[in-house]
């Protein structure tokens, strides 16, 4: 039970606000938010916000909300999506601090203690940590992320999103200043948001351990069209160096452009050999009309800019000539 004083906080265990978004995770979100309130830090908000699911997920959330009347707070949108989902769910925050943790995902029970210990102790504005991708036929190996700001985290967040989601504790004060997500590319939001973190602040911290899991099950996840993920990732990454070029300075302007327009032609090759053929054509013609390429490449440029029943017919002859 939450403390009985007006929102929650106490001074060794400030409240801890949890947005949890939720579409059709019938399968799921129990043990979600089981992970949630089974963890030894006890002051948690969880703040569910149900984005139109038809399979369930919303009968299952009101029963566990009987049981938590206090502490899990059930709110809904229809279809937005789940960055819109979750700014709503900021709305209703009253913690001192922030995490984010999906309705298919979980934590270890020291999950939020172990983060908001780090935050603290280090005077940090966020705290983050190691994860693991599981699910049906995934082979993820545990991965705790580069201790970022003991080297130059700008680099390293430009490179690439520094960590998921769930993997991280960071201040209301800092996510009330950042006016929540952003609403523009769905797919790597969350890599905006990290970015437009870093350039408030590089007071974040590591905790050197794997404490979030996170749930890969299906074709339907945002983050499973590749092509999408790649070109919005890029987004992010040019209205970052845009917004910030005192922070990229250090950065030459041909490194940057390897970090960004590099990765996606690197990513097209990736889709390829795949054979993601969608996803390689889309980013084979992204790579073409800003020319960011060589001749070595040109091959893939050209069959790509073919209509897509031509570009797989082209891939699939040259598949039967090496068999």
């Amino acid at each position: 039970m939450m403390p009985d004083n007006l929102d929650g906080n106490t001074a060794e265990h400030p409240l801890i606000s949890v947005i949890m978004p939720c579409y059709n995770a019938a399968a799921y979100v129990a043990e979600a938010v089981g992970s949630v309130f089974g963890q030894s830090y006890g002051n948690v908000q969880l703040i569910v916000v149900d984005d139109g699911s038809d399979d369930g997920s919303v009968e299952i959330v009101q029963a566990l909300a009987e049981k938590h009347p206090d502490q899990l707070l059930l709110i809904f949108s229809s279809r937005q999506g789940p960055y819109p989902a979750r700014n709503l769910g900021l709305r209703q925050a009253r913690g001192t601090y922030i995490a984010f943790l999906d309705a298919d995902d979980w934590w270890l029970p020291d999950t939020l203690e172990k983060l908001h210990d780090a935050l603290t102790r280090h005077g940090a504005n966020l705290a983050y940590c190691g994860w693991q991708n599981v699910g049906d036929g995934i082979k993820s190996e545990p991965y705790i992320p580069p201790e970022y700001e003991a080297n130059d985290p700008v680099a390293a967040f430009v490179r690439t999103c520094p960590w998921p989601i769930h993997a991280a504790l960071i201040k209301k004060d800092l996510v009330d200043h950042l006016g929540g997500f952003s609403e523009r590319r769905f797919s790597s939001m969350d890599y905006d948001f990290w970015l437009r973190a870093l350039a408030k602040t590089r007071n974040i911290v590591r905790v050197p351990e794997v404490l979030a899991f996170y749930r890969w099950h299906g074709q339907g996840q945002v983050s499973a069209v590749k092509w999408r993920q790649v070109l919005d990732a890029l987004t992010a990454q040019k209205d970052f160096i845009k917004a910030n070029p005192r922070l990229v300075a250090h950065l030459d302007p041909e490194k940057l452009r390897e970090l960004t327009d590099g990765r996606v032609l690197r990513q097209a090759y990736t889709a390829f050999w795949k054979r993601d053929l969608v996803s390689a054509q889309k980013l084979f013609r992204h790579v073409a009309a800003h020319r960011c390429f060589g001749l070595k490449d040109l091959r893939h440029i050209l069959i790509a800019l073919l209509p897509i029943s031509m570009y797989r017919r082209i891939v699939q002859m040259s598949d039967r000539g090496y068999q």
